[in-house]
């Protein structure tokens, strides 16, 4: 079936019990045995539940891979990833990552001694130098947070095999509408589900991805044993909001490509980070790897944090807030807000200036959009 289709029926049937066509949620902490050693598929929900089963059939059918696991967060689902690796391994992760995993990714380096390279992947062969025998994985965040630089994930993919390195990728920004990691030879896929597969602003949730029975096997142990799993309503809410994920990213991304456009003509901005522009350096990368390009827009204002800080302030449509992917559009300052976790030298060397200011584009008019910015702008 087309993807479209897999958005709506995938890891979904009729309720067994009632012929309820929508999933039910099933908000049971514990399900009874029919006999010693024997259930239904199902004994206590921290190991499995049917809604959340639904929605994990669904990303994985999306993804196109073999197993998927729903867990709390986005973070929950980087910290299961994390747990593969033990102390003394060491990982290379792309340097201008969303904020959270910078952190995170230091806090496991400092308590546990993981050791993580934040290296620029822009060129898959920068990732060379930094891999020994301790080397275990190559973490891809494609396009970054919030610079939109791509990375070519066959290519860092093709090198990471012929060194036994796991390809971990953050597929968050573009959702499996648009890119699918795993055709271009990635082991692990991470998501925000709160962001585009659920759309609505109203639920947190992550899953973690992957196509091989030994990698599935740890995962669940994982999620299981961590306890990071996510809890039905969430489930049932990401999976209400996949139905419309094709609709919505077709609309996000003709919205971000008329911003991005008009920025780029703007007299005080100084840069515009957009993979759909055909001035992106990595434009043709973005074409090749990717079927859509993206809601997501930022720019660099040309002029001082004062300056900035009253575009941020200017908007009436884009809320001055975090997160992204809802229907509404956002407006936000990495440098203080996404990715005010990640120290001012890290930031900066990854280019993440103070004016660079983060859009995400939501479903409103892109007319209104533009004017809205227009004002802020002035």
């Amino acid at each position: 079936m087309s993807f479209q289709t897999d958005t709506i029926h995938a890891g979904v049937e009729p309720d067994k019990a009632y012929g309820a066509i929508m999933t039910p949620i099933y908000q049971s902490s514990t399900f009874v045995f029919e006999d010693i050693g024997k259930h239904r598929g199902f004994d206590y929900t921290r190991s499995g539940n049917p809604t959340r089963k639904a929605l994990e059939d669904s990303i994985s059918a999306l993804e196109g891979c073999s197993c998927a696991v729903a867990v709390t967060t986005g973070m929950a689902a980087i910290t299961t990833v994390l747990n593969l690796f033990h102390a003394g391994d060491e990982i290379i992760c792309t340097d201008d990552c969303y904020g959270g995993t910078s952190r995170l990714m230091k806090t496991v380096e400092e308590h546990f001694n993981i050791r993580v390279h934040f290296v620029n992947l822009q060129n898959a062969e920068n990732l060379l130098p930094y891999v020994n025998e301790r080397t275990k994985a190559v973490w891809v965040e494609t396009p970054s947070n919030p610079l939109l630089n791509l990375v070519d994930i066959a290519a860092v993919a093709a090198l990471s095999k012929t060194r036994a390195l796991l390809t971990i990728v953050d597929n968050t920004f573009l959702s499996p509408y648009g890119q699918k990691p795993f055709e271009l030879g990635a082991d692990i896929v991470v998501h925000s589900t709160t962001k585009y597969l659920n759309g609505h602003s109203d639920v947190v949730g992550g899953a973690v991805l992957s196509n091989s029975e030994d990698l599935d096997a740890k995962l669940k142990f994982l999620v299981n044993a961590l306890g990071t799993c996510a809890q039905p309503f969430d489930c049932w809410l990401v999976l209400r909001g996949i139905k419309t994920l094709v609709l919505r990213m077709r609309e996000h991304e003709r919205n971000a490509q008329a911003v991005a456009e008009y920025l780029q003509g703007h007299p005080r901005v100084k840069r515009v980070f957009y993979p759909g522009l055909q001035a992106h350096p990595q434009h043709e990368l973005a074409r090749k790897q990717q079927k859509s390009f993206g809601g997501m827009v930022s720019f660099e204002l040309d002029g001082t944090i004062d300056d900035v800080n009253r575009v941020l302030k200017g908007t009436r449509l884009f809320s001055l807030a975090e997160s992204l992917g809802g229907v509404e559009s956002l407006i936000e300052h990495p440098a203080t807000m996404s990715h005010a976790s990640m120290d001012r030298e890290h930031r900066l060397a990854a280019g993440i200036t103070d004016n660079v200011i983060r859009l995400s584009v939501g479903l409103e008019d892109g007319i209104d959009l533009i004017e809205d910015l227009g004002r802020a702008l002035g």
